[in-house]
């Protein structure tokens, strides 16, 4: 990586660092493309996530690789991967860790030690997060939030960088427990993994019933990704895109005044100013990936799909005419804002 990369966390944006993050980005892309095939948009707004300190809820059918982009991902960051399989049986100290007794070979005296759980890594993922009940899925979900856990009376600290991805499988509904609002919100980003390309998936399937074995190479080390993310919050954002964010957000909140009539008809709730917040970093992140110091609204609009996605409640109207939240989000993004139809 370039000496700029290196450095401790830049106070200021500096067009040394802009250049390494984007070469950074352009290695990452090429390490992860050597063993996944397409889904460049998904593996772009991951890396967003991770730049903004974000964590992803990635929802797609069984057998498109979730686990293994994610792997990849760690593997060319350099950074520590656990992957935590939900089921109904798991329990919050599963995911956290336990305390055991040890006993001193020498003295034979006996004292308790913490055995740290998979959640103590850089990486985690969270694979069929709505399996488990929720009194395991908020273990996790505090982890997120606060980046220590707590056991027996002790805070633990986690290593950074970390980042969580929770898969979800949308065609198998029975048995599961579905996050609630308030817990959906604490994810960056929702991410819809498509079906490939029929070229797409005639190159998975060449690549991966083939006999040779492909390596996947770190291009960039935790230190460096630190030092990315703190540059990514200082980049500047110019006040009409804050407020534009800002009035999108509005925009989705029925019976507010900003709300247009088709919020009002199709949406319970709308979105909190946590979706402003990411929207903002979102868009900051998209710039600098590009080569730009500062983002544009045309950023915002690129990261409100998935940022604004699982923060609005559709009602029956919307069932009833068959409108999704990415519906009502596409009509709020072409509009400008002044027609209220």
């Amino acid at each position: 990586m370039p000496e700029a990369a290196q450095k401790t966390a830049p106070s200021t944006t500096d067009p040394a660092t802009l250049d390494a993050l984007h070469d950074g980005y352009r290695r990452i892309r090429d390490e992860i493309g050597k063993v996944i095939v397409g889904q460049q948009e998904i593996v772009e707004q991951i890396i967003v996530s991770l730049l903004s300190r974000g964590h992803v809820l990635l929802i797609g059918v069984p057998g498109l690789a979730k686990t293994l982009l994610i792997h990849t991902l760690a593997d060319a960051l350099d950074l520590k991967f656990n992957r935590i399989q939900f089921t109904p049986d798991l329990m919050p100290s599963d995911i956290t860790g336990t305390e055991i007794i040890e006993e001193d070979t020498q003295t034979g005296r006996r004292a308790f030690k913490f055995v740290h759980g998979p959640v103590f890594a850089n990486v985690v993922l969270a694979d069929e997060i709505n399996r488990t009940p929720p009194k395991t899925q908020a273990a996790l979900l505090e982890a997120m939030q606060e980046h220590h856990v707590t056991a027996a009376g002790q805070t633990f600290i986690l290593d950074e960088p970390f980042f969580v991805l929770a898969t979800q499988n949308p065609i198998e509904q029975e048995g599961t427990y579905p996050l609630p609002e308030a817990q959906l919100d604490r994810f960056m980003l929702n991410l819809w993994l498509d079906y490939p390309s029929f070229d797409e998936e005639v190159e998975v399937v060449r690549k991966t019933t083939a006999a040779r074995r492909v390596q996947v190479q770190p291009v960039m080390t935790g230190e460096e990704l630190l030092a990315f993310q703190e540059f990514i919050r200082n980049v500047p954002v110019a006040d009409n895109v804050i407020k534009h964010a800002v009035n999108l957000v509005k925009r989705t909140r029925p019976g507010r005044e900003a709300a247009p009539d088709f919020v009002n008809n199709y949406l319970s709730y709308g979105a909190g100013p946590r979706a402003s917040q990411y929207l903002i970093l979102g868009a900051k992140a998209l710039a600098a990936l590009d080569g730009r110091l500062t983002p544009l609204i045309e950023d915002v609009h690129r990261i409100a799909v998935p940022v604004l996605r699982h923060r609005i409640v559709t009602n029956f109207n919307a069932d009833a005419d068959r409108i999704s939240p990415v519906d009502v989000i596409t009509r709020l993004l072409e509009s400008d804002g002044t027609n209220r139809k």
